[in-house]
């Protein structure tokens, strides 16, 4: 296997994140010893995720020569932010095409939250509707920057490609290594998994480093159904690009159904639930799209006995605070009065 060196990088990130005991939640939801790895604190643009895929494809965007960058989401998407944030601190131009992909959300969904912080980094924003073809979109984009001279790179949703999540086999090693040193003996990871990049690369460098340690995604914005093939690929193309046999089956990934309620970006009663028991408990903020719903994964899973008391989860935190601020609806401010 190469090593992950030889790959083009640039460092975006900072590291190692914390891994960090939840011992009050822990108590609260009365099950497993909780853990978070805190890539909400990664540093770059309120942090989140996406640094660490960033750092792998922006760097092969540099060695292209691209002097623009593409990519896509939707209104809230942290994608987005933390790609125009990278792009303005290595002087790129960007292009965000954002997909009105969560219905019936109130006026802050549109105006707040990282919507604003795109717009600071100096990203080019294009509004598309929900159903909006946005590869397609981002290919006639590309062709129309070629024509007038300029060298686009795009970057698929969530960073969620071969190159991306190889952001994540370094992340496994990470945690592995910060797991030894503090000598937490972790029995299951768990994560929300969307776009898929983030558990594909995640399953596979703790796979390859001989960990046994299931990773288990909650899906967030569709069925395990069809998320499960998509990460079984991506893991098929990252151990591809790192030239190693896959060690991992699309049989071997664990994804969970249960917490997306209505649809994507859709609130429901369990994540903020979940998002009010991390805050009130430990200081931890959480989102309404990824990781509220994740922990309400984990929280339905302590009362159903999926995790039990003798178990240690480690909670990626993913980030995703500012999309906090795009749902006041979901948490009114109650009076004490």
């Amino acid at each position: 296997m190469p090593s992950l060196d030889q790959l083009p990088r640039i460092n975006l990130l900072h590291a190692p994140t914390s891994l960090e005991p939840l011992p009050r939640l822990s108590a609260a939801v009365g099950g497993p010893q909780l853990w978070a790895k805190r890539d909400d604190c990664t540093g770059l643009a309120l942090g989140g995720n996406k640094v660490r895929k960033l750092e792998y494809l922006l760097g092969e965007a540099l060695v292209q020569g691209a002097d623009t960058v593409i990519t896509a989401g939707g209104f809230q998407s942290n994608h987005a932010r933390q790609t125009a944030a990278a792009a303005a601190r290595l002087g790129l131009r960007c292009l965000l095409m954002l997909a009105d992909v969560v219905p019936d959300r109130a006026p802050a969904y549109r105006t707040n939250g990282n919507l604003i912080l795109d717009d600071l980094f100096g990203a080019r924003i294009e509004l598309l509707p929900g159903r909006a073809d946005v590869d397609a979109e981002m290919a006639r984009a590309a062709e129309r920057y070629v024509a007038d001279g300029r060298k686009p790179y795009i970057i698929p949703i969530g960073g969620s490609n071969a190159l991306g999540l190889i952001g994540y086999v370094r992340a496994a090693r990470e945690l592995l290594e910060q797991a030894q040193v503090q000598h937490v003996e972790f029995t299951h990871v768990v994560l929300a998994s969307a776009s898929g990049g983030t558990q594909a690369g995640l399953g596979l460098g703790l796979a390859l480093e001989g960990s046994n340690a299931p990773v288990i995604g909650y899906c967030v914005s569709r069925a395990s159904t069809d998320l499960r093939p998509r990460i079984a690929a991506l893991v098929r193309h990252g151990a591809e690009l790192l030239r190693v046999a896959s060690p991992l089956t699309a049989e071997d990934l664990i994804l969970e159904d249960g917490v997306v309620g209505q649809g994507y970006g859709l609130p429901t009663p369990e994540m903020a639930e979940a998002v009010r028991l991390a805050a009130s408990q430990e200081g931890l903020v959480l989102d309404p799209v990824y990781t509220g719903k994740a922990m309400a994964g984990i929280i339905a899973g302590v009362r159903a006995g999926r995790y039990r008391s003798g178990d240690v989860v480690v909670f990626l935190h993913t980030g995703g605070t500012p999309g906090l601020f795009a749902y006041p609806d979901s948490f009114p401010v109650r009076s004490h009065a």
